[in-house]
């Protein structure tokens, strides 16, 4: 079962025939002449065209990227900013997943159309995630759109920012990437992967420490704050201090009492000794 052009249906494949294991649409939106076309050209992996076919004033890529060990093909579709083809947008938008809002950095007015793409995609694709790009990097000299103000646009509206170069093919794929990973979290299809998904070595760390070392007494550990602070998050997070339920004991003791305790605990379970025998000579005597 896979994706076509008009319904983008979102599947997991495990047919080892398929050289993919899910399938997303994403449209790439934004004005005329911000370098849509360019982006989808510093793609080399994928076909250029549509199996099904395309009309004038839209441009077809596919890419198949890696995230997290599994294989996600990409379908693109690079529809005009022009006004004609407004009609084209609103049909190739239905069953879309995804859209990258493109703009020029050296365009002022490119800018400040993202508001009326985005109230487009709203319109026709409510509720897709949607990451912002703002293309044309190696032309900073000539910007217009400064850095933090479109850092702070895609603040408010939610969405991951990057400044991209498909020139240099800079960002390209990290920006396909997180988007790809946002839509399928939304899903729930993180679930499929995650028992293969390979941990980071700061994972693996934390999961060492954290194995051996209760949450209450990570506090005592000779490291720097931030570091305790995510060791305990990453403990409670994770549920790796389960044992302390059961009641198994640790290296660490936090003082006097709790050696009481624990010899108060260790003198309750020990097996109750027979009584002793009354012995037969007259010299012997029990206290």
């Amino acid at each position: 079962m896979g994706a076509d052009a008009g319904g983008g249906t979102m599947s997991a494949l495990g047919s080892p025939v398929r050289a993919y294991d899910f399938l997303l649409k994403f449209l790439l939106v934004g004005d005329s002449d911000v370098g849509k076309g360019e982006i989808l050209a510093s793609l080399q992996d994928g076909a250029a065209e549509s199996p099904y076919g395309h009309p004038a004033g839209i441009d077809y890529k596919t890419t198949t990227i890696l995230l997290d060990g599994r294989r996600v093909k990409l379908q693109l579709w690079d529809t005009s900013g022009q006004g004609r083809f407004c009609t084209i947008f609103r049909s190739y938008s239905r069953g879309a997943q995804g859209a990258i809002l493109v703009y020029d950095i050296a365009n002022r007015w490119s800018f400040d159309g993202i508001n009326r793409w985005i109230k487009e995609i709203d319109e026709h694709a409510p509720g897709v995630p949607k990451i912002l790009v703002g293309n044309r990097l190696h032309l900073a000299f000539k910007r217009q759109v400064p850095t933090e103000q479109a850092r702070a646009y895609a603040e408010r509206l939610g969405v991951t920012f990057f400044e991209v170069s498909s020139l240099c093919n800079f960002n390209i794929t990290e920006s396909f990437t997180e988007l790809a990973r946002t839509v399928l979290l939304r899903h729930g299809m993180d679930r499929l992967w995650r028992p293969s998904k390979v941990l980071s070595l700061q994972d693996l760390c934390c999961r060492a420490v954290v194995s051996c070392t209760p949450v209450h007494l990570v506090d005592k550990l000779p490291l720097p704050m931030a570091l305790r602070s995510h060791l305990k998050s990453f403990s409670m997070a994770n549920g790796l201090n389960a044992r302390m339920m059961h009641g198994r004991s640790y290296s660490l003791t936090t003082g006097s009492s709790h050696k009481r305790g624990s010899l108060r605990k260790v003198k309750a379970t020990r097996p109750p000794q027979s009584p002793p025998r009354r012995c037969a000579r007259k010299s012997c005597k029990v206290s």
